[in-house]
């Protein structure tokens, strides 16, 4: 019961990774806010997890949204201990100069304009309280980046740096920010990460996993739950690969 006590929001929590941080963090006596922008999908996993869960829908990219989802999560739950930034989207693997417009804006604001968003929401709540935890889910991509997924890769990257600079400015607030970078798993981007999801697709990806397989949600919801507990304490600014040695 690593969390007890503890109150949390997981974006794009119905699905993926976000679900087995969700589902984690409830096992470990968290309560968590459920958030993402299929409502229905974040009810029916609220449903399957059971009491301590609540299901928000959110749009990351929108700024009312995001809001509306803090200001629910504090009328719930009175306080805010953990936020993980999860939801996440890519483009297809394409070459950098004709990815869309429409593609790029959309990798940008759900994978990034999202964090200062829900920073903006929040964090003045964790300075005033002295104290919270910040999750954001980055990737091995951002790290060690693999052709035809440039701005995806960028915008990891992104949040890495942006999770590093706010580490190092809410520490005296006693806030801590720390990334976890995971490897492709078993989620429903994985088909947009490899282009067609074939056995002959999927062996060549898994080839560059030291370790042999794909992540998976439990992974991540153990990986998360040390950085957002006080046993991480003296942890913040750290860009946790999980990634079964993919960046070796």
């Amino acid at each position: 019961m690593r969390l007890e006590g503890k109150t949390a929001i997981v974006t794009g929590g119905a699905s993926g990774f976000g679900a087995g941080i969700a589902a984690k963090f409830l096992a470990e006596g968290a309560r968590v806010m459920i958030a993402d922008i299929n409502v229905a999908a974040a009810q029916d996993k609220a449903a399957e997890l059971g009491a301590g869960t609540v299901a928000q829908q959110v749009d990351v990219a929108d700024g009312a949204s995001v809001e509306a989802m803090a200001q629910a999560a504090l009328d719930t739950f009175g306080h805010l201990d953990i936020l993980v930034n999860n939801a996440g989207v890519t483009h297809l693997p394409t070459p950098l100069e004709d990815v869309s417009e429409e593609d790029f804006d959309r990798v940008f604001n759900v994978n990034m304009k999202s964090v200062y968003l829900t920073a903006r929401a929040l964090v003045p709540h964790m300075k005033g309280r002295g104290t919270g935890a910040i999750l954001n889910v980055a990737s091995t991509a951002g790290l060690s980046p693999r052709p035809k997924l440039n701005w995806y890769n960028a915008s990891k990257g992104w949040m890495i740096t942006a999770t590093r600079t706010m580490a190092v400015e809410l520490a005296p607030a006693g806030v801590r920010v720390n990334a976890i970078c995971p490897v492709a798993g078993e989620t429903p981007l994985l088909k947009s990460f490899l282009g067609e999801d074939t056995p002959e697709m999927r062996a060549k990806f898994l080839a560059t996993i030291p370790i042999g397989r794909f992540s998976t949600p439990e992974d991540m919801g153990n990986a998360a739950c040390f950085l957002c507990s006080d046993e991480a304490s003296m942890v913040t600014g750290v860009a946790l690969e999980v990634d079964g040695g993919r960046c070796i």
